[in-house]
């Protein structure tokens, strides 16, 4: 998975198309970024406009989205039905993939002080990157919105965490922070009755219903000491739902906002929609998702819809998110495209990069044989790695699905799903490889005609040779870690397939010995003494561990396979 951030501020214009295309062309002229989606309103005159790249490429485009914005937006004569403080209202990060909440914050710290020093408009930080506990929430920051912080800002309490202390009549202020990704998503439920809806919404939502003397949802309310309404908490944490018909579809749903998936992700709120609305004689006929999500949520579901068959989770990216697309019918009102849903992929093909593992097998032979030096022997050895991983996970997989052997399932599956993992990991090596050997053709390529121009060439020629060494390392050090599966599969896995772990065997110890060769051929190249030592040093220990290990799991797979 990629290190992505995605960013969605939202911009205070919605009517405008000149205006947003042109905040839109700033955000989108950064290198590394992949603008997703623009959604203006002409009531709220509001856009939200949704981006995702790499943590330093997102600050970027933001800072762009946000100087345009500044140019181009007068808030002195705003006016539209969505509170509102600047031209830029808020700018949230959310990580996606393999990006973490530190990363977020660092990019909202980062942004929010080039904001206030560059552009002299006040930044207040929010939610997980909020400095004060009591600016946190955005509400309580764009209290009085637009209009009263002209006095607001003066407040010592209010001083903003970057930019001048005083307002920005023209731009405003900006809200910038770090929040849990958001899902939208809406469950279909075989009736057209509002009421019966909103009784299964009232069971999975977090503020659960209100409580009545008699019990029946028109019954008196029940109240605490102060007057307050008393409530039956709903099933599901982090969930705010209501029901409502949707008159294009003639169907009700419980249409839900999902505010924190990593505590209640995507299938329990499935999960315990088919529940409310089983006890109550309905049917959940399918599911729709509003927008787009990270393919983590996909890939979890996938996973829990084959728990709950006693299966396997060790199955494929692409296979898991069609199970879960299927057991959650997201298809029934629309086809649900993942490429056009799910954020990864739809970065991918907007990049359109030629990526070799997404050749078939002719094509990537037909690629290695040609006259291009690329993809060369360190592309192959980690395919060969990945090969030999996928034939553990497969024994793994073989053996989780054994009859008889039930009472192994998740011993067998955990092993599955970590072959998965690896197999990914060597995949997305035979790429880095050869686009590690492209940065070294490209340094060769640098102009020489002057002693500036000499000194440039020199160090991009020793950085991309480094680089060259450093990612079939990286190939061996991941390749390593198969023996522990291929070992496990030797010893308890189905015996049956012990030659498909022997042929494993083999590919892995021959990926290690390659990836080793052109780390060695790399590091010839290096000027650096002390990083040629270095890397040298390490592939002597990852080759004689290689073959020790080697010895070891083969010794296990010729007595099986002599019986």
């Amino acid at each position: 998975m990629q290190k992505l951030i995605e960013c969605v501020p939202n911009f205070s214009e919605g009517r405008d198309p000149q205006i947003i295309r042109q905040i839109t062309d700033a955000i989108a002229s950064a290198d590394g970024v992949s603008l997703l989606d623009v959604d203006p309103g002409e009531t709220t005159n509001r856009t939200v406009v949704t981006f995702v790249g790499t943590p330093k490429a997102t600050v970027e485009a933001a800072f762009r989205g946000i100087k345009k914005a500044a140019e181009l937006i007068d808030m002195r004569k705003h006016k539209g039905a969505h509170p509102r403080m600047g031209a830029t209202d808020v700018c949230p990060f959310i990580p996606i993939g393999d990006a973490d909440w530190d990363e977020a914050i660092a990019c909202a710290k980062e942004l929010g002080k080039r904001v206030g020093e560059e552009l002299k408009i006040p930044v207040y930080l929010y939610e997980k990157a909020a400095k004060d506990a009591f600016r946190a929430n955005l509400a309580v920051i764009r209290e009085g919105e637009y209009e009263a912080f002209f006095d607001k800002i003066k407040k010592a309490e209010w001083h903003p965490d970057f930019g001048p202390n005083e307002f920005n009549a023209k731009a405003g202020a900006t809200a910038i922070g770090a929040r849990e990704f958001l899902i939208a998503y809406n469950v279909n439920l075989n009736t057209k009755s509002v009421r019966r809806a909103n009784s299964v919404a009232f069971d999975v939502r977090e503020q659960g219903r209100v409580k009545t003397l008699d019990g029946t949802p028109a019954g008196n309310p029940m109240v605490d000491e102060k007057g307050d309404p008393i409530r039956v908490p709903g099933m599901l944490k982090h969930v705010k739902a209501i029901g409502w018909y949707v008159e294009e579809y003639g169907i009700a749903q419980v249409s839900m906002n999902l505010t924190n998936i990593k505590e209640t992700p995507l299938h329990a709120a499935f999960d315990a929609c088919h529940e409310s609305a089983t006890k109550r004689g309905l049917r959940v006929t399918g599911s729709e998702i509003v927008g787009m999500m990270p393919k983590k949520c996909l890939v979890d579901a996938g996973r829990h819809f084959l728990q709950k068959q006693n299966w396997s989770e060790g199955a494929a990216e692409e296979e898991l998110i069609d199970i879960a697309i299927r057991t959650m019918g997201l298809s029934e009102l629309k086809p649900f495209n993942p490429k056009e849903k799910i954020i990864e992929l739809k970065v991918e093909a907007a990049n359109r990069k030629k990526l070799l593992v997404k050749m078939d097998l002719r094509r990537f032979c037909n690629e290695t044989l040609s006259d291009s030096p690329a993809p060369g022997g360190g592309s192959v050895a980690a395919l060969i790695g990945a090969l030999g991983v996928s034939l553990g996970g497969m024994v793994a997989n073989l053996s989780a699905g054994k009859r008889g052997w039930e009472e192994k399932l998740h011993y067998f599956s955990d092993w599955a799903v970590k072959a998965q993992g690896l197999k990914d990991e060597m995949l997305s090596l035979v790429d880095e490889d050869t686009v590690a050997f492209n940065k070294v053709m490209a340094a060769f390529g640098l102009p020489k005609g002057t002693a500036k121009e000499k000194s440039a060439r020199s160090a991009a020629i020793e950085a991309a040779n480094k680089l060259a060494a450093e990612v079939p390392l990286r190939v061996m050090q991941t390749a390593a870690k198969a023996y522990d599966l291929l070992a496990e599969m030797a010893a308890r896995g189905n015996p049956a397939s012990i030659s498909d772990v022997g042929v494993g065997l083999l590919a892995v110890r021959a990926c290690i010995e390659g990836a080793g060769m052109n780390v060695r051929i790399n590091v010839k190249n290096l000027k650096d003494e002390k990083s040629k030592t270095s890397l040298s040093n390490k592939v002597h220990v990852f080759v004689e561990e290689s073959e020790a290990r080697f010895k070891e799991i083969s010794k296990l797979v010729e007595k099986k396979l002599k019986g």
